[in-house]
């Protein structure tokens, strides 16, 4: 051994050490930041995390709210209302593993459902979980009687109160009520999109929601606020406190509509088994006090309820049932357009009114010739009052063509609300279409025709409507320029306190800048057009004074058209006691000419206080009451 190793030995002896309690030093301040850390999380934070550990370890249940109650104008007649009915859930947590298939398979059978069924409900949840699951809404009480008395034999399973929807009214109303549905993923976006909406409520992936009609249109007012159920669980989700924390639900806002259930009723009969549409409106508030179309269906199909089947039926039934003809379904307006073209040769001064013009039941225009509907040889001399009684072609076709231009008729027609969105509450509405020069240019590259300025004067070819339209065009005859947002909400109030939470007031949705003297008139050639015009007979009535208009629209086959007729009743009483109603007859029905007659029938059942049966009794309608209807 060298010398020098034996100098170096201490050297590195005392290197060791140095080492050694440098390692002991930084051990030492690790479990002391370990036992800070520990006594930070015990003591100081202490209270946090044990307020975080019992949100963790809450299990929260939403309970169900009631919706809110639909009535008629009158609050005396519910229309659409809740009823009981249970929920059965399902815990897989408690269930014994030897004994899942066979309490699915029990269960499945007192449900009277497929055991798929139920194993579809539950996919994806694990079999040590301890949430409930929702296995089948609406169930009768007598199959909980019989689970209840076989519980022993169904560990996990258990039942709840959840109120379903019941529409006590069916056929015409089901377009205005509408019905609910399960929220699909669109319909969650759009209302998480209206997060700020002050109408807006908490919906989730299991929300049930309206469908269509007012159910939807006010799914906010009607959706009220659900509850919670709180109780703490386990690690394992089960429970370890017997005593819930409960925040009670809020029932939806009840609402009141302006429809009035007997004049609903009288309408609907009226129409009958016609494809088509009723309409009846108060023209000085916008109100709707009826409004049928057929075909119809039963909403109460489309409750959890409701057999799969038969609301698959009506969902692809070729006849559109769920179809609501009178502000979804378009036509051309043909003669009733006619009270907008006496309106805008009044008040443009374009044509003197007293002057005649020849009808000898043809008019040569280019390479065509158009006719008149009554034939040769024509109705003769006419001026603007007789013209529009006898619903003349030839007047209105040589003042639209000479006299007015597509331009002003177009413009007229815009000013009557043809063209645009009635706004209506409801979630669905057609707006028409008013042609003009540039439309047919940019939609179909070909230059308007005199032809074209033709066809709209009398309300054909490319211009469409909804009835809905139509009845608001008279009502701006009645308001004297005026036409009011139509609606069929009246108020909402809380169900609970009772307050009125909504009350719908008048809106103006149009305005005409037309002389008084230009509605005087027109208002007296509307009743000329009915004592005098072409359907006196259908239109006579010895309670009521009626003025309007009647409309025939041809759709291009021989002997089919749509039978349109427009009218107001008093003829001479204010506005705010006036009534006016439309009748939309299609072309698929058997000719028959109905809509003056459904019109009539209305009117006096209305006014005379009469029901369907005994209206057309009193007018000496029963001999022709039956309708004949072709179901295509």
């Amino acid at each position: 051994m060298r010398q020098n190793d034996f100098i170096n030995a201490p050297e590195i002896s005392e290197t060791k050490n140095t080492k050694i309690a440098v390692i002991a030093i930084i051990i030492f301040l690790v479990l002391s930041l370990y036992l800070f850390k520990l006594f930070s999380m015990q003591v100081i934070q202490g209270q946090n995390y044990r307020t975080q550990s019992k949100r963790i370890s809450s299990t929260v249940k939403e309970i169900p709210a009631q919706r809110g109650e639909i009535y008629d104008r009158n609050a005396d007649y519910a229309l659409a209302v809740n009823v009981d009915s249970f929920a059965v859930d399902i815990t897989l947590g408690e269930i014994p593993k030897e004994k899942f298939d066979t309490v699915i398979s029990r269960l499945a059978s007192y449900l009277s459902v497929r055991k798929s069924y139920i194993d579809n409900k539950i996919q994806g949840v694990r079999h040590d979980s301890f949430r409930a699951i929702e296995v089948k809404s609406n169930v009768s009480f007598a199959t909980v009687t019989q689970i209840a008395e076989n519980i022993v034999d169904l560990p996990g399973v258990s039942w709840r109160t959840k109120p379903v929807r019941n529409y006590l009214v069916s056929g015409s109303f089901s377009h205005i009520i509408g019905y609910l549905g399960n929220i699909t993923s669109d319909q969650l976006k759009v209302r998480y999109n209206r997060q700020n909406n002050a109408d807006r409520r908490i919906y989730n992936e299991n929300s049930i929601i309206g469908q269509s009609g007012i159910e939807s249109h006010y799914d906010g007012l009607l959706q009220g606020e659900p509850g919670r159920e709180s109780r703490t669980v386990d690690a394992k989700g089960r429970f370890v406190s017997a005593a819930p924390v409960v925040i009670p639900p809020k029932m939806g806002d009840n609402l009141i509509l302006t429809i009035d259930r007997s004049i609903q009723e009288l309408a609907e009969k009226a129409l009958g088994e016609r494809f088509g549409s009723a309409i009846v409106l108060k023209p000085s508030t916008g109100e709707i006090l009826a409004m049928a179309s057929y075909p119809f269906y039963d909403a109460n199909v489309f409750t959890s309820g409701g057999s799969s089947i038969e609301s698959a039926r009506v969902l692809n039934d070729s006849r559109k049932p769920m179809l609501n003809r009178a502000v979804e379904g378009t036509y051309p307006p043909a003669s009733t357009f006619k009270v907008i073209m006496a309106a805008a040769i009044l008040q443009e001064n374009s044509f003197d009114p007293l002057q005649k013009v020849e009808c000898n039941g043809v008019l040569d225009y280019g390479n065509r010739t158009f006719k008149c509907h009554i034939g040769t040889p024509g109705h003769g001399k006419l001026d603007l009052k007789n013209a529009l009684a006898q619903s003349c072609n030839i007047y209105f076709w040589t003042l639209g063509r000479d006299h007015l231009g597509i331009d002003r008729i177009s413009k007229y027609a815009r000013m009557f609300g043809f063209g645009q969105e009635t706004e209506i509450d409801l979630p669905s509405q057609a707006r028409g279409l008013v042609p003009t020069a540039q439309w047919k240019e940019r939609t179909f590259h070909e230059k308007w025709l005199g032809g074209d300025t033709l066809n709209a004067s009398i309300g054909q070819s490319y211009t469409l409507v909804t009835p809905l339209h139509v009845a608001n065009m008279m009502a701006m005859v009645v308001n004297k320029g005026v036409i009011y947002k139509p609606h069929i909400l009246k108020l909402a109030y809380d169900s609970v306190t009772k307050e009125i939470t909504r009350d719908v007031k008048p809106e103006i949705l149009h305005e005409a800048d037309i002389d008084e003297a230009v509605w005087e008139k027109l208002q007296t050639d509307l009743r000329y057009t009915v004592t005098n015009g072409s359907a006196q007979w259908p239109l006579r009535n010895k309670v009521v004074q009626i003025a309007g208009k009647t409309g025939t629209a041809e759709v291009g086959l021989k002997s089919q058209w749509h039978s349109w007729f427009v009218a107001y009743a008093p003829f001479d009483a204010p506005p705010e006691d006036t009534v006016v109603v439309c009748v939309s007859v299609e072309s698929t029905n058997t000719w028959e000419w109905w809509a003056p007659y459904a019109s009539n029938i209305i009117f006096q059942g209305i006014f005379a206080k009469q029901t369907y049966e005994e209206a057309i009794e009193a007018l000496g309608f029963g001999a022709i009451q039956k309708p004949v209807g072709r179901q295509e």
